[in-house]
Formats: structure tokens, C-alpha cells, sequence
């Protein structure tokens, strides 16, 4: 689909101006005129901005430069802007035809949005989520699965075949002791719930903590019999209770039909509360995503094989490690007594994502904690070349490897956010807390008079709240940058203006309301023809058209809140033309149609938006 933005042809016609005047090819990257759009409208919609840097490197004068390539430019130019103006010591200011507005709007106007589908015929795989099994999820997994979830509808809107892939920690040794212990007590497994595991969890954990070193230093110090003899005990506790989770897990890992029937039990008491909290965000976790460290357990020893052979995997002290030659900190891959780590399992996965999923990039929403084990299972799978990926059509294809590293949710102390307990927030209880502030604003919104949902039944008004109190907390993590930890603040999340997620929502349903307001429906304003006179008629143009691009940008970057603040920029400019120009009292009549356009082409692309962070709009606010 070829771009509805009309800067693109300027930028093309400056491009090939620049490289006239230097003498180079257009596909230099000394050729990017730098276009950005203006500080104020004063200059412009938008302004080029290579002149001098560009002058540096050749020995010329800005000024001089930029006159030189306005003038080669002009007439490409002419049918898209106004004459360009060379201001400053350099700038080249671009002020679009209301003409060229319009009728890129008109070409916006479609299923499509302007968003073009960059992404066909290519595959990305996204970590996200990765939950442990017989834990409940904390305010940790809010970010692993909102951001991933987020990169990949992003992704998919823009026609990549997208992998989500939840990485659930479901194998190994602290797994085994869970199961051991709800075995070993007897436990109904057809009734278990999840705050049963977690306690079950709590308990496995405890009872193989024995205190060897208390025991050594009790000795050491000639400490009396009773004491040696209440340490000696909980040590023999502890070693007998670790030695019976390691049986069964050997018996779990052998196939042991009784107990492989009672873990996948386990699993399924933890992926159903997983499922239901998905549900409750708003965020698309198929089964199928389901990609435990069970899935590659039997690929951990080709993997480690594969290391082996290319000559990577070196013994440490009966270990195997791969060096890198940048760092004195090796990757661990296999344990002196053969066992795998998480690192091996990572490397299988990478190896999984790009070699039969097909994966040009894969993308790990992982805590900022994990940054260096990241950097080495990354630079050990480039080192081995299986970031090189051929296609079906011959070519040879360099994966990218991404890790998008988020940080902590912080309490008004700045630290880790707890309970007025002390004890760590579950995501469920987060979202509970989220829910009741967004229906107490709701409920106090509505019994005003003058509100849209006066007089609304109290199960409507309760679900929009809910939908506010989801979008607050989701909004609030996606639009600041993912990297830095965040405060978490009810207070500002659910508020109603400012750049929060309940403003967008509003701001949609508000365009709604006009529009059915006006009595019309689509097709009695589809071919009105846009306007674009008014400055704020423009600057709502100007942020529509910026759609595809930020789009596009949020994926390249993985960077949800690059399509955050174009939203928000965007509710702006709307708020901005709805308070200056008139709409279902505009005359003459085809100025009311044209206006009634912009306003539901406005909310098609917020509601586009707000859909690709997985956030509903109510119909009425």
C-alpha cells in the first residue's frame, strides 16, 4: 500500500536535491534532509534540517546550502506545499497545501488507516508473560505480558505472523518438590486451587531449607545438645525432603505416567487463573502460546551438542561454558554434573523461535534484572551463526535478537510496590484495586445531571469502570518508557485528563457521541471532502497522518510508548479542533459533512490505536 503521507514525496524530492548538490547518489545516507515537524506553526508544518551538518562535511555554507537545494526542489515540491522558505542560519520551512492535507486525508480514509503492512511475508516470535507454575502472578508479569502483548498486535497490524510465547517455568527441581509435597500429603488434586499451590509452594521451599552452615558453627562453637540436636534434625529433614523431590523429579523427567498426569494437573490450576487475568487485561494469551521449560527438554542436549561441536564449549572445572572475548564472564550451559541451566534452556528456545518458527526477529519482554544473561545467551547464539536464517526462497535472513529490559513497579516510597501489609502485590490484586477506583469514578461521573451516563444501570456503569480502571493501570505502564521503573499512582492513572489511558477513552467516546448526535450515519458524510483551513483543522490532520509512521517506529524500537504519545497527541489536536471549530452546527452544510468526517476518522484511528494496547473505548463516559 503506498503511503498516504504527503511529507514523503517532499522528503524524496529533497533527498534527491541534496545529492545533486553534493554530487553523490540518493541512497548516501548524507542525503535524509532531516525533516521534523516545526516547534510552531509560525515555520511551518515541518522543517529540513541537514543544512549544517551537512555543510560541515563538504566545505559550504549552510544558507548557501539549503537555497541550493530548495530551489533544485521546488518544482517536485509544488504539488504538495507551499513555496519553501530558507529561514535561519539553514532551515528549509515546509508548509503543506490545504489541497495536499485534504487529499492525503482522503487516501487515510480507508480500512487501512494510512498503516501500511510493512511486515508480510515475515515472522516475529515475542516472549512474554512467563509465568512460574504454582506461583500466583505478581506485579512483575503485569509488564512482561502488557508489553509483549502490545509489541505483538503491533507487530501483527502491521502483517507480521506473530509467535507470543509464554516461557512457563514448569520443569525442574522447585516444581518437583511442589508435586512431591502435594502428593506426599495427600492432597485432592481435583480440587486444588491456586492459593493452595502457592502455599503448597511456600511449604516445598521451606521444608528443603536445612541450615548446614548453623550446624557447622553450632558445632564449631560447642553449642549445648539441644540445640545441635534441633539443627541436626532440621538439616536430616531438609536433605530427606530435597532427596524425595529429586525421585520423583527423576521419575518425572523418566515419563512416569501417574505423575506426569498429576504435574500437568499443576499446570492447569496455574494457567487457569493466567487465562482469566489475560482476559481481564485485555490481552490475547492463547494456549497455544504455552512454551514451558518442559517444551524443551529434549532439546537441551542437542543444544549444548551443538556448542560442543563448533569448538564454543569449553570445560570449567567439569562445567561447560562459552567464553566471549569481550568479558571475563562466561555463559554457563551444562553443570559439572551434566544437569542443563536456565541458560540452556534459553539457548534451545532461541534455537526453537528462529529455526522452525521461522523468526527474523525474536523479542524477550524480560525484567530489566536479566539484561547481562540476555547480552550473553544472545551473543552465544551469534556466535554459533544460528542467527542466520535461511528462507524459503533462498535468501539468507539476520535475525534480530531483542530484549526489551522493563523495569520495577514502585510504591509511593520509591520502593517495590507491597501491600499495606508488607507482603508482595499479586497482579490480581492489583487489577481488583484498579477495577473498584475505575467504577468509584464512574459511578461518581454519572450522578451528576449533566453526564452522559446519568441515569445508566449500575451493571453498564460497573463494566465501563472496569474497562477505565484496566486501561489507567495499562496505559500508565506502556506510555512512559519501558526501561525505568514507574510509580504506581492510582490517583493520576484513573484520572480523566492528562495524558492517561481514561483521557483516550473519553476522548473516543466523545467523538462517538457527535457523531451520533448528528443523526447521520457513514455513508451521508463518506465522500464529504476534508477540511483542512483551520489551523486546528490542519494540526488534527497533521496528527492523523502520523499514524502509519508511529506505527511503524513503536515496532521497529519495540517501544509501545512510541504509539502512546501519538495517541495522545492526537486526543490534543482533537480536543483542540472541537473547542475552535464548530461541528454539527458548521454551516454550510458541506462544511458540517466534512467536519463529521474528520471527527469519525478521528475515532476509527484512536480506536485503532487504543486496540493495539489492548484497550476497550465504553460507549458512552
Amino acid at each position: 500500500m503506498a503511503s498516504t503521507d504527503p511529507v514523503e514525496p517532499i522528503s524524496q524530492a529533497l533527498r534527491w536535491a541534496i545529492a545533486r548538490a553534493i554530487g553523490c547518489d540518493v541512497s548516501d545516507p548524507r542525503t535524509d534532509p532531516v525533516i521534523r515537524a516545526s516547534a510552531s506553526a509560525q515555520f511551518g508544518d515541518f522543517q529540513a534540517n541537514f543544512a549544517m551538518a551537512l555543510a560541515k562535511s563538504t566545505g559550504s555554507k549552510p544558507r548557501d546550502l539549503a537555497t541550493t537545494v530548495a530551489a533544485a526542489a521546488a518544482a517536485a515540491c509544488e504539488p504538495f506545499a507551499e513555496p519553501l522558505e530558507v529561514a535561519g542560519p539553514g532551515f528549509i520551512n515546509i508548509r503543506l497545501k490545504s489541497a495536499a492535507l485534504a487529499s492525503a486525508l482522503g487516501a487515510m480514509d480507508s480500512p487501512a488507516l494510512g498503516v501500511a503492512t510493512t511486515g508480510t511475508g515475515h515472522t516475529v516470535a515475542v516472549d512474554l508473560c512467563g509465568v512460574n507454575v504454582a506461583k500466583q502472578m505478581h506485579v512483575g508479569h503485569l509488564r512482561a505480558t502488557i508489553i509483549g502483548d502490545t509489541i505483538a498486535r503491533i507487530h501483527e497490524r502491521l502483517g507480521w505472523a506473530t509467535f507470543r510465547q509464554n516461557h512457563l517455568g514448569d520443569w525442574g527441581l522447585p516444581i518437583a518438590m511442589v508435586l512431591d509435597r502435594v502428593r506426599s500429603q495427600g492432597t485432592n488434586l481435583e480440587a486444588l486451587t491456586l492459593d493452595d499451590l502457592n502455599s503448597a509452594y511456600r511449604a516445598a521451599q521451606s521444608a528443603g531449607r536445612g541450615d548446614d552452615a548453623g550446624l557447622t558453627a553450632a558445632r564449631a562453637a560447642q553449642s549445648g545438645p539441644h540445640r545441635l540436636a534441633e539443627l541436626e534434625l532440621q538439616c536430616a529433614d531438609a536433605n530427606a525432603a530435597l532427596e524425595s523431590a529429586k525421585r520423583t523429579l527423576v521419575a518425572l523427567q523418566s515419563g512416569n505416567a501417574d505423575l506426569v498426569r498429576d504435574w500437568r494437573k499443576l499446570i492447569d490450576v496455574t494457567m487457569r487463573e493466567v487465562y482469566e487475568t489475560a482476559k481481564t487485561l485485555g490481552v490475547h494469551l492463547p494456549p497455544e502460546s504455552e512454551r514451558g521449560e518442559s517444551f524443551f527438554r529434549d532439546k537441551l542436549q542437542p543444544a549444548i551438542q551443538a556448542f560442543v561441536d563448533a569448538k564454543l564449549a569449553q570445560r570449567d572445572q567439569g562445567a561447560l561454558v562459552v567464553r566471549f572475548p569481550d568479558r571475563e564472564r562466561p555463559l554457563l550451559i551444562q553443570k559439572s554434573d551434566g544437569a542443563a541451566l536456565y541458560a540452556t534452556t534459553d539457548l534451545a528456545a532461541i534455537r526453537y523461535r528462529i529455526q522452525d518458527l521461522g523468526a527474523e526477529r525474536v523479542i524477550y519482554c524480560v525484567d530489566a534484572r536479566q539484561r547481562d544473561h540476555f547480552r550473553d545467551a544472545f551473543d552465544a547464539v551469534r556466535m554459533i551463526g544460528w542467527t542466520r536464517l535461511a528462507k524459503p526462497d533462498g535468501s539468507i535472513v539476520d535475525v534480530e535478537l531483542v530484549h526489551v529490559p522493563f523495569g520495577s513497579v514502585l510504591g509511593a516510597d520509591r520502593k517495590p510496590l507491597k501491600t499495606r501489609s508488607g507482603e508482595n502485590f499479586t497482579l490480581k490484586a492489583l487489577l481488583d484495586e484498579a477495577c473498584a477506583r475505575g467504577r468509584r469514578e464512574v459511578h461518581a461521573r454519572a450522578a451528576e445531571a449533566t453526564s452522559p451516563t446519568h441515569g445508566w444501570p449500575t451493571a453498564e456503569l460497573d463494566a465501563t469502570g472496569d474497562a477505565v480502571g484496566i486501561a489507567a493501570i495499562k496505559y500508565a505502564d506502556l506510555s512512559a518508557d519501558v526501561t525505568r521503573d514507574y510509580i504506581f499512582d492510582l490517583d493520576r492513572m484513573v484520572a480523566f485528563d492528562g495524558d492517561t489511558g481514561p483521557y483516550l477513552q473519553y476522548a473516543a467516546a466523545r467523538i462517538g457521541s457527535i457523531i451520533q448526535r448528528s443523526g447521520l450515519d457513514a455513508a451521508a458524510y463518506a465522500h464529504a471532502p476534508f477540511p483542512a483551513q483551520c489551523p486546528e483543522e490542519r494540526t488534527l490532520a497533521l496528527a492523523l497522518l502520523r499514524h502509519g509512521s508511529a506505527i511503524e517506529q513503536a515496532a521497529s524500537e519495540a517501544a509501545p510508548s512510541r504509539l502512546c504519545q501519538h495517541l495522545y497527541a492526537l486526543a490534543v489536536a482533537f480536543n483542540g479542533f472541537y473547542q475552535a471549530c464548530p461541528v454539527l452546527k458548521a454551516e454550510p452544510e458541506s462544511l458540517r459533512l466534512g467536519r463529521l468526517r474528520l471527527c469519525d476518522l478521528t475515532r476509527r484511528t484512536l480506536a485503532d490505536g487504543l486496540g493495539l494496547l489492548g484497550i476497550t473505548i465504553p460507549a458512552r463516559m
